[in-house]
């Protein structure tokens, strides 16, 4: 991995900068096929599998050493684990059919049965930065804590990320959905071939953009939306749950990093365009010479060096006019971006406890959040939690998170 310094300026919800001195999971089993299924056609189900990778296959000592290398925590007693690469068949946005990609991590121990542990990732704009690719973010390696634990491990690349075609729509909590309950139907079908039996619980965390993505893959789930598996436990962390009401607020009172805060309009104006039509012409919505450059740089190929380079150091210098007025108090297409995805804590009631882990020295995404995410199942008769973390950063908030997740499911399976 490149110097984290660009990354940390950039998004520390990117895996990579939640892992600033992580050491590469070790290479013991490297790339031996497991399944191997057709491409995608229009009548495969969701969820089937094209192909399953073993990428790796750690022994309890490698399992404990990798994550607490990483700043990880490790289950006390860690188990050993098998590491695959999933690509699977789902949906794009517009309902086409697709294929996408995650990881899914196995105990090597065959006692008893096994319960689904999700993780939904940060904000990455890289393909090969992904959890199915690269071996040492937060994507691939609490996927690895969890099966250490006892648990079916799941963590989706999202659409368009690892080895997915196309554009990732970046924050659309409807793809985030699809793509990873597709990914659990996926890895139900692997656990199986591998002879393993599932209890049918899942519960599910994820890190900042993947906190959102938790919150709704949790409606989701409670809804029915993969027969046979419940929600058993929901505990996200630091995630933009209310963009309009918190995260804008914040960007503006200078309260979000200004070069963070760019970064992160920067993705979400040019995902959304795509799926909201929010503008005509780069022109309308970003400043010369960044209208000319800004779409490219979110091509899944330029890394976070590389985007760094090329935005300016706050939104003010990035946006027109008439976008920062949008960002003050946003109207049309904007507002009915923000508002088809800033429903993941609103308008239902989870029948699971729900945990929130935050940090209020997040300068990345604002505790506010949080807050509204509380307030709001508090206000449908949800029983909710929310843990302050303490006065530190977005990547320190996620490694002070996890062992409570971690705990916390444990104490679910006991």
């Amino acid at each position: 991995m490149a110097n984290p310094l660009p990354k940390r300026l950039l998004a520390a919800a990117a895996c990579a900068a939640l892992v600033l001195s992580v050491l590469s999971v070790p290479a013991t089993a490297t790339a031996s096929a497991a399944i191997t299924r057709p491409a995608a056609t229009a009548e495969a189900p969701r969820g089937a599998i094209v192909s399953a990778t073993r990428l790796d296959r750690l022994s309890p000592a490698q399992v404990s050493a990798t994550l607490r290398a990483a700043g990880f925590p490790a289950p006390e007693h860690p188990l050993g684990v098998d590491v695959y690469r999933v690509v699977y068949r789902t949906t794009r946005t517009d309902g086409k059919p697709t294929t996408a990609s995650g990881v899914v991590t196995l105990p090597r121990s065959r006692d008893g049965r096994l319960s689904f542990a999700v993780y939904e990732h940060g904000t990455l704009p890289t393909k090969r930065y992904a959890p199915s690719v690269s071996a040492d973010g937060d994507g691939r390696l609490v996927p690895v804590m969890f099966a250490a634990a006892g648990f079916a491990g799941v963590a989706p690349d999202y659409i368009g990320l690892g080895l997915g075609p196309g554009r990732h729509p970046y924050m659309d909590a409807a793809s985030e959905v699809t793509a990873s309950a597709d990914l659990l139907r996926a890895a139900r079908d692997l656990a199986a071939r591998h002879g393993r039996t599932l209890d049918g619980r899942v519960m599910v965390t994820g890190f900042s953009q993947g906190g959102q993505a938790a919150m709704a893959l949790g409606r989701a789930l409670q809804q029915g939306a993969v027969s046979g598996l419940r929600l058993a436990a929901l505990a996200p962390i630091s995630g933009p749950y209310a963009v309009e009401r918190a995260e804008l607020p914040a960007i503006l009172s200078g309260d979000i990093e200004p070069h963070i805060a760019t970064f992160y309009l920067a993705y979400w104006m040019t995902s959304m365009n795509r799926l909201h039509h929010l503008y005509d012409t780069p022109g309308q919505a970003f400043r010369a010479p960044y209208d000319t450059t800004v779409e490219g740089l979110f091509d899944g190929r330029h890394t976070e060096e590389q985007i760094a380079a090329a935005l300016p150091a706050s939104p003010a210098e990035l946006l027109t006019d008439e976008f920062t007025a949008q960002v003050r108090q946003p109207s049309g297409a904007f507002l009915e971006a923000l508002r088809a995805n800033d429903t993941t804590c609103t308008g239902w009631r989870p029948r699971v406890p729900v945990r929130l882990y935050a940090s209020r020295g997040d300068r990345d995404v604002a505790i506010a959040n949080a807050r509204l995410c509380r307030d709001d199942l508090l206000a449908s008769g949800a029983e909710v939690r929310l843990v302050d973390v303490g006065a530190v950063d977005h990547m320190h908030g996620a490694l002070r998170s996890l062992p409570r997740v971690l705990r916390a499911f444990q104490d679910l399976l006991s």
